[in-house]
């Protein structure tokens, strides 16, 4: 272990597209080049290779992700609803891109055990380790012994009626299925001795819902931090949620989308836009705004971020993160501490507050620094 101090960088789904990948990461390349360690979630399979499934959202040219390399991420962690899409092509081109790019991949595999298989990057003499998990979406996308996959914990849900009316609003427990969540625990356990700093991702979360954490997220996180887990990166609702810490070490919910570039869910010009905008309307409650054709996300979902840890002595000593506003051209900007960049610091603590989560943040210059109530 090294007592030279590093930069770690976190971002959340990224979904990226021809022709110009690296166009959308034209504000936030040059502070994500300066990471020595570089996260982000690969929220889509990449194949040319005709073969989709009946939940495909998105599936892209393989060579989309040259945004990765410009951008300078190191380590994509793959265990998603979506990596299943385009079936086994969709893994294997996915996986092969970015083994021949020299970026490392985890959560995602030809089997279940090289998708629980973790990575350990080495930078300045201290290593981090990462491992990456599915919570949500459909079986299909869990790896076996024999089929490609992701690696998962198998989340199960209960209603409940607070008064005996048939058809009325139930109470929703959500919890981890003890067998998988002891598989988790036994990945932490394991990694624990072959690095110095070790980060659970997490494809978990309520989409498009503002504040809202269900109970499981924050109980299997919690379950990561004491198997030995330093830092938990939450993703896959589309919008930011709330940061907490637990023992010391921090739990992001949801870091929201970085880049997310999915042309295949805005409205088609031969399709009905009231109809469509009235569905997810229905669904989610908000209607994507026409002005945001590359991403119809929740208004809310334009604030973002990227997570940022200074690692010293083998052990993160500072959090904070950067704010970002998504543009009309699907482009995260990076913020000042200014107007602009103050509306995502107070959308930040609102959400953090109103789900009772312990986080507080304040500025340092232009960046917001995270620590514990």
């Amino acid at each position: 272990m090294s007592g030279k101090s590093l930069t770690m960088m976190a971002a959340g789904d990224l979904i990226l597209s021809m022709p110009e990948p690296e166009s959308y990461f034209k504000f936030v390349a040059p502070v994500l080049r300066s990471g020595d360690v570089v996260i982000g979630h690969g929220e889509i399979p990449y194949t040319t290779r005709p073969v989709r499934t009946t939940d495909t959202i998105s599936v892209q040219d393989p060579d989309s992700m040259r945004g990765l390399t410009f951008a300078g991420f190191n380590v994509i962690t793959l265990a998603g609803n979506h990596m299943w899409d385009a079936g086994v092509p969709g893994i294997e081109d996915t996986i092969a891109w970015l083994r021949n790019n020299g970026i490392a991949y985890v959560g995602a595999g030809m089997n279940i055990d090289e998708a629980r298989r973790p990575v350990v990057i080495e930078r300045k003499g201290t290593r981090v380790g990462v491992l990456s998990f599915n919570c949500v979406g459909p079986k299909e996308t869990w790896a076996t012994s024999d089929k490609p996959g992701c690696a998962y914990v198998h989340i199960l849900t209960h209603y409940e009626l607070d008064h005996a009316v048939p058809g009325g609003s139930p109470i929703v427990y959500t919890f981890a299925d003890p067998d998988s969540l002891d598989a988790m625990i036994d990945d932490v356990h394991n990694l624990r001795p072959l690095c110095d700093v070790l980060v659970v991702a997490l494809h978990k979360g309520i989409i498009h819902t503002p504040i809202k954490l269900a109970r499981y997220e924050r109980d299997i996180s919690c379950a990561a931090i004491d198997a030995g887990a330093d830092l938990i990166l939450g993703h896959h609702a589309h919008i930011l949620k709330g940061i907490e810490f637990y023992k010391g070490k921090a739990i992001f919910h949801g870091l929201n989308n970085l880049i997310a570039v999915l042309h295949s869910l805005t409205p088609k010009p031969n399709q009905d836009r009231q109809a469509w905008a009235r569905k997810r309307r229905e669904l989610y409650n908000f209607e994507p705004d026409p002005e945001y054709p590359g991403y119809p996300f929740h208004p809310e979902a334009r604030q973002t971020m990227i997570a940022k840890c200074i690692i010293e002595g083998g052990k993160i000593s500072r959090l904070s993160y950067l704010p970002c506003l998504v543009n009309k051209k699907s482009q995260p900007e990076l913020l000042k501490n200014d107007e602009r960049g103050q509306e995502v610091f107070k959308y930040m603590d609102k959400i953090t507050q109103g789900a009772d989560l312990n986080a507080r943040y304040k500025w340092e210059g232009d960046e917001v620094v995270i620590y514990a109530d």
